[in-house]
Parts: structure tokens; C-alpha cells; sequence
């Protein structure tokens, strides 16, 4: 098979790749170069024919730590920047040797991408720079590569010409991703406002339009939301580790692995598809990236199903009615309106504050009380074990949270088996918090299915088979809930997964906190057409940090007057009270929208909770 040959098919699996779920980009390699010594005057591009050792060593580095497009040393690997190191002559065997070390490293666990920069130079006409950019693009493609990137351009009039050339070198098999630079108010450095650059790139024939280096996580997020109202292409976002600080004539990147994770995970909620790094990122930062799109999308897999030819198939036992499994079912079946309040497994073996606030839910007329499953990635006493003593102490149903995180398929099918034969029969599936959001920063994660995944898993265990698709005998009558989030950045995937969730066997979902009205009647417009009983999230705020905490970190949009009122509260019980009384108007308003109201109860403070389902008028 030719290099060319082989380019075409990888860049069908790089399609196929990209339309069915989030990709993970490298960091960068000229930051690894400088660190393993390379003075800032060499061509790093030419360390291909010279250190090609040193190249592959960074690549590999970046593919043991997840990176599923490895980009070639070839960004500045064109005529105009060559010739400033007078190495024009060697053009294209730089190029070739870019891709061939890019493609020993990756293997078969990523795709490599043939890296194109500007040309640097100022006065070149259009004709030139295409003629340019077209000569670099014709040998990456006779390399193999699986795609191309065209990075780091601050000029609008540069990259026109850059992508004409590249699509006509490249023709219509490739994919084409095209990066720009910007500013922290989003503008390129030509000053071509977002709005802008988006239009015109939104027109031509690229694939995916993106941005990268100058600027950190934060400016680019902001940039990228701007850029995702003006376009249904998809988007990537490879921002520099922060502004670089000069450190004894070095330049320094100052954004933690820590902290470009959580804004890879802003990324990726707002629908970013590809998520990397540029200037000062590391291997250690993309192995913490990766973790995030693991957790938010570890791909939807069909269960495993081991056909014997020569036995007849296996014929499904019918599913236990919604609403003789459990009291919760019932309530449900019936149109019942219900109520759960949300509270969290203790951290060590003591239940006792937990069951009086069980109880104290239970005598206010709460239907069930919701337990996470290790929230925000924390270690606490188990899940199922917290429900079944909640229903045997306090007297009230439980809701077991079961998440993805923690579990293969084979530990999920033994401890949803173990919480039925425990008598838990609510569940709510979810994928799960990565463990870097907890204190225990080294635990791992394991994420074989996501939650529609578990759906799936759930929906076996109820018609009586086993993750392979065997009959166990008898069946489980567990009652499957997921979650759904209305506030979400990217409203058409999310109502997507819930579609899928709904066709995988779900008969009820909880949604994340709502505080804008308006966000649940979209949502709950967009998904008339495979509805189900929906029970919405209220959190009753403590205070002006908590709805900060709601805003930045857990991008649930608080409108601005709820957030002036908490910041008016005089003290933190005047907070508290505001918070109760934000709830309360929300629960009146949602109450007639949906089937049920989850409370939470924030820091454990149960009464809260119970305040604000005093409100709610039971039908």
C-alpha cells in the first residue's frame, strides 16, 4: 500500500472518528524541544533529519499519555520559513521524515496530522503564498498523513490563500482543520473580529475551524462559545498553557496540568470536538485532558453479545411493569407528582446524621431520598449500602446514583445485581466525575461505557441476560432513571444523548439545577417527541460563592437577578434565606412543567431542603 493510499484511509477513520464523539490533540512539541535543550535559534523543523530521536521521543510521549492526533514537526516546514535557515533544499525530505516520525510513534493509536504555519513572509503576493502553502501540502499528503492542520494564523487574508491551496493539494479526501490566533478580546492579530473569521470560515472548505497558541484557556473559551452561535462545524481549541512569564530570559508557562483540565472540561461541555495544546503544554497536561473527555465522552459501545450458531437465540423475559418495581414506579405510573431530596453517603461509617436527616425528609411527606455515587470524586461509604440503610433505618425509598467511573462492565453487571438483591430498585445511571475532581488525585478511572452504555447494560439485567447477551435465569425489576442537564452549552448534543438514553430503556430523568425557566421549556419542547417523566433538579443557593461556584465551575447558568439578590443577602443566614426563597419560586413555577422536584441539600443542611418542598403542592 502507498503512503498516499494510506492517507486516504485514514482520513475516512479520522472522519468517522470525529463525527461520532471528542477528539484529544498533542501539546506542544516546540516547549519539549526547548526543555530537552535545543536552542530557540535552531529550526526545530529540521531536527527531524538531524535529532530524530529527540522528535520521536516527544511524540511517543504524548501517545503514552492519550493523545489521539499526533500533529508532525512540519509547522514551519514551508519555503518562506526554510529559507531563513537556508534550508529551502531540504523541504521535502523534512517533511517526509515529520510524517514518517509522527506515524512510528503514533502507530495505531492515533492519527497524525501534517502541521501547517504561516510562511512569515510580509510582502508575498496570493499567488506566491498559494504556490507556497500547496508545495508543503502536496508532500504531506504523499507522506501519509491523516489530516491537515493549518495553525497559528493571525492574518485572514494568509489563510485564505493557505486553504485554497491546501484543499486543492489535499482534494476532498483529507480533512482540513484551520486555527487562528487571537487576542484576548477574540479578534485575530490583524484584527479580524471573531464574528468575522467565523463567516468566512463557516464558507470555506475546511473542516473544522479552531483556535490556537497566543492566548490561555480562559480567553479561548470565551472566544470559542462566540464562535460555536455562528456555526454547526465542528470546533478545536488548542490554547497556549496561559500567557508565558519571562523567568530569568525564559519563558515560563504558568497554567498547571490541573488547570487546563478544568477548562478542557469547559471545553468540551460547551461541544468542543477536538481539545489540545499549544505553547507551553506537556505530555502531563494532555494525559489530565484526556482524562476529561473520557469521563464527559467515553463513547457508546454495543454490549458484547457472544452468538452460539447452534443453539436457538435467546428469547428476552418481558420486562417488569414501571410500576410494580418499586414505590417510586408506582408513583410514577400513576402521574404522581414526586418529590427527592439529595443526600450524600457519610465519609466514614457513621449514617447517623445522614439517617436524621432521612427521617426529617421522610416526616416532611419526601417520596425518596437520592444518594450519589462518590460525588465530585470523593471517597465515602457505599452508595447501595447508604440506600439500603436509609430504607431500613429512616423508613423512606432510596435513589441509587450509579456512575461509570469506578467499574468495567463486568464489576457494573455484579453491583447492579448485588443493589437489587440489597432491595434498591431506583436507580439513576450517569457517567460519572473524572477522579481529578476529588482529593485523591492519583485514583484512575476506568469508564468502559458511559451512561448510555449502562443504559444498555441496566435494560439486559431487567428482560433477564447478562452483559453477553445469556439468559441468567431470572431478571432484575430495576427502575432505570439518567440524568439530563437543560442548561447545557450544546443543547442539540445533549438532547441527542437523552434521545439515546429514552431508546436504550430509560423511564424517568432528573436534571442538573435549573434556575432559568425559560433553559427547562426548551428543553422540555425539544424532547416532546420521546418523553418520559421528568423530575428537575432545584438547589436552594447559601450564599453569593455558592452561585459563582454554580457559574464558573459547574456551568449551570444563574440569570443575573437571582445572582444580585444573593449578593445583597447582609450575612451568610441572610444568604441562606434569599437561596431558600430563590428555590421556592422556582419549584412553584417548574412544579406544573414536570413530574417531580429533586432538592438538594447543600452541605448537608437538610432543612433547606425541607423548607423549600413546604411550597410545593402535591396533585
Amino acid at each position: 500500500m502507498s503512503s498516499a493510499t494510506l492517507s486516504k484511509s485514514r482520513a475516512k477513520e479520522f472522519r468517522e472518528a470525529l463525527a461520532h464523539g471528542v477528539l484529544v490533540a498533542d501539546g506542544a512539541m516546540g516547549t519539549m524541544l526547548y526543555e530537552k535543550g535545543v536552542f530557540i535559534n535552531r529550526c526545530y523543523d529540521e531536527l527531524n533529519l538531524s535529532a530524530p530521536q529527540l522528535v520521536k521521543e516527544v511524540h511517543e510521549a504524548y501517545v503514552k499519555a492519550g493523545a489521539q492526533i499526533l500533529e508532525a514537526n512540519t509547522f514551519g516546514a514551508n519555503r518562506g520559513r526554510l529559507a531563513t535557515f537556508s534550508l529551502t533544499e531540504k523541504l521535502v525530505a523534512i517533511n517526509q521524515a515529520g510524517v514518517r516520525l509522527a506515524r512510528e510513534a503514533a502507530g495505531e493509536a492515533a492519527f497524525v496530522a501534517g502541521s501547517i504555519g504561516p510562511t512569515g513572509m510580509r510582502n508575498a503576493s496570493p499567488e506566491e503564498l498559494r504556490d507556497i502553502f500547496a508545495e508543503q501540502a502536496k508532500v504531506l499528503v504523499e507522506a501519509g498523513v491523516d489530516l491537515l492542520v493549518l495553525e497559528t494564523f493571525f492574518a485572514i487574508d494568509e489563510l485564505r490563500e493557505a486553504v485554497t491551496a491546501v484543499r486543492e493539494a489535499a482534494g476532498p479526501e483529507l480533512a482540513i482543520i484551520a486555527q487562528v490566533t487571537i487576542n484576548d478580546d477574540g479578534a485575530m492579530l490583524d484584527g479580524t473580529s471573531t464574528e468575522d473569521f467565523t463567516a468566512l470560515l463557516d464558507q470555506w472548505p475546511v473542516d473544522v475551524i479552531g483556535l490556537n497558541c497566543s492566548v490561555g484557556p480562559k480567553a479561548t473559551l470565551e472566544t470559542v462559545e462566540r464562535i460555536m452561535r455562528q456555526t454547526n462545524k465542528p470546533v478545536s481549541a488548542m490554547p497556549n498553557a496561559g500567557h508565558p512569564a519571562d523567568v530569568e530570559g525564559r519563558k515560563i508557562y504558568l497554567c498547571s496540568p490541573e488547570y487546563m483540565s478544568q477548562y478542557a472540561r469547559r471545553f468540551l461541555w460547551a461541544g468542543v470536538k477536538i481539545v489540545g495544546g499549544c505553547c507551553g503544554t506537556t505530555p502531563e497536561h494532555i494525559k489530565l485532558v484526556r482524562s476529561e473527555a473520557r469521563s464527559l465522552q467515553p463513547g457508546h459501545q454495543a454490549l458484547p453479545v457472544t452468538v452460539d450458531e447452534t443453539k436457538p437465540p435467546v428469547a428476552k423475559m418481558p420486562l417488569v411493569p414501571v410500576g410494580a418495581k418499586s414505590k417510586l414506579g408506582a408513583k410514577l405510573a400513576a402521574k404522581q407528582f414526586v418529590t427527592f431530596v439529595e443526600i450524600l453517603p457519610p465519609r466514614g461509617v457513621d449514617p447517623s446524621r445522614e439517617v436524621a436527616g432521612a427521617i426529617l425528609c421522610r416526616d416532611a411527606g419526601i417520596d425518596v431520598i437520592n444518594v450519589p455515587d462518590g460525588p465530585r470524586a470523593s471517597a465515602r461509604l457505599s452508595a447501595a449500602i447508604t440506600c439500603k440503610i436509609f430504607q431500613e433505618q429512616a423508613g423512606i425509598e432510596a435513589v441509587l446514583h450509579f456512575c461509570c467511573r469506578d467499574r468495567n462492565i463486568l464489576g457494573m453487571q455484579s453491583d447492579l445485581l448485588g443493589a437489587h438483591a440489597l432491595g434498591v430498585r431506583n436507580l439513576i445511571c450517569i457517567t460519572g466525575d473524572p477522579p481529578r475532581m476529588g482529593a485523591h488525585q492519583h485514583a484512575t478511572a476506568v469508564f468502559d461505557v458511559d451512561a448510555i452504555g449502562l443504559a444498555d447494560i441496566v435494560t439486559n439485567l431487567n428482560s433477564g441476560l447478562d452483559i453477553g447477551g445469556n439468559a441468567m435465569g431470572s431478571q432484575t425489576a430495576l427502575l432505570l432513571g439518567v440524568g439530563a442537564n437543560p442548561g447545557a452549552l450544546n443543547i442539540d448534543e445533549e438532547v441527542r444523548r437523552f434521545e439515546r438514553k429514552v431508546a436504550a430503556g430509560a423511564e424517568y430523568v432528573v436534571t442538573q439545577p435549573v434556575f432559568d425557566i425559560k433553559l427547562l421549556e426548551n428543553f422540555l419542547k425539544r424532547i416532546e417527541h420521546c418523553r418520559i417523566p421528568v423530575v428537575c433538579g432545584i438547589w436552594p443557593l447559601t450564599s453569593y460563592r455558592n452561585a459563582q461556584f454554580m457559574v464558573d465551575e459547574l456551568r449551570v447558568p444563574v440569570p443575573e437577578p437571582f445572582m444580585q439578590r444573593m449578593q445583597r443577602a447582609a450575612d451568610a443566614e441572610a444568604a441562606r434565606q434569599e437561596g431558600i426563597a430563590i428555590a421556592q419560586e422556582m419549584s412553584r413555577e417548574v412544579q406544573w412543567m414536570v413530574d417531580g422536584i429533586q432538592l438538594s441539600a447543600p452541605f448537608g443542611r437538610y432543612q433547606m431542603a425541607v423548607d423549600v418542598a413546604a411550597v410545593i403542592e402535591k396533585r
